[in-house]
């Protein structure tokens, strides 16, 4: 008996360590930023032009401003959390194949950009990079795509605004829901410092939005992105299955294509 329960002793400390370890490095599990020397050149096909914002905090934001002529609006692009606007050129194809600028955004510690990583810092940016916008193109001409991580921020840009439209590519439900999902052994709901409800800010949206997701992504299930969905109110929405399609490369299905098609036309 005493033996069984020095072995819980154990077990619960150990867990408790485990459980603080995670707390204490949740930005290492979440974020895999890829930074880039600061004199490096980027090489998209298109005409751009490379600029920085300063957030209220110092931090220089790094974006790049892809241009073309007779352009229909602009695209305010959300990566994922892992790489840099280097790794976008299919981003920039994609775009002017759809006649609209992009803003290609790098988050603070990712690629060029400097700063310290928080919740409230990376929605504060985004705003900055939509008041950024405004001075260029009319609200009605913006439009707000996030990708994986990047829908998070993308969705409460759009709650908190009026963009033409949404795009969301493999997106979460909660940034909580998806942290019980890859750790389940831990408390995510008392743990997370990160927890862009995305599942809230639909609930705010007046625009129209269109959701992408592969149904054998194994990072974010296409169930979070079915149920996100679902909290969207009203009928200007849109969802595409993504039959066989994963977390990556999605731009590769012909249903993603044609859904593509639909959300810019």
């Amino acid at each position: 008996m005493k033996r069984l329960k020095k072995i819980g002793i154990i077990v619960f400390v150990t867990y408790l360590l485990l459980v603080l370890l995670a707390y204490s490095f949740q930005e290492k599990l979440i974020f895999l930023p890829s930074k880039m020397p600061l004199n490096h050149q980027y090489d998209f096909c298109q005409n751009f032009e490379e600029f920085y914002l300063t957030a209220e905090d110092g931090a220089k934001l790094n974006a790049v401003h892809i241009k073309q002529d007779s352009a229909r609006g602009l695209v305010l692009y959300f990566h994922g959390n892992s790489g840099n606007i280097s790794q976008l050129n299919h981003v920039a194809n994609l775009l002017e194949q759809k006649g609209y600028d992009a803003f290609l955004v790098d988050y603070r510690t990712y690629g060029k950009s400097s700063g310290e990583l928080s919740e409230e810092a990376l929605k504060s940016d985004a705003q900055l990079f939509y008041n950024h916008a405004l001075t260029k193109y009319d609200e009605d001409e913006i439009v707000l795509y996030g990708r994986s991580f990047g829908t998070g921020i993308a969705t409460g840009l759009a709650a908190a605004n009026t963009p033409k439209k949404l795009i969301l590519e493999s997106p979460f439900y909660s940034a909580v829901e998806l942290g019980k999902h890859r750790f389940p052994i831990f408390p995510i709901a008392w743990l997370s410092q990160y927890r862009f409800p995305s599942n809230e800010y639909v609930k705010q949206l007046q625009c129209p939005v269109f959701i992408f997701h592969g149904t054998a992504d194994s990072v974010i299930p296409y169930g979070q992105a079915e149920r996100l969905y679902e909290q969207i109110p009203g009928e200007e929405k849109k969802m595409y299955r993504i039959e066989g399609g994963g977390h990556n490369y999605l731009q590769d299905f012909e249903a993603f294509k044609e859904g593509m098609d639909e959300a810019f036309e």
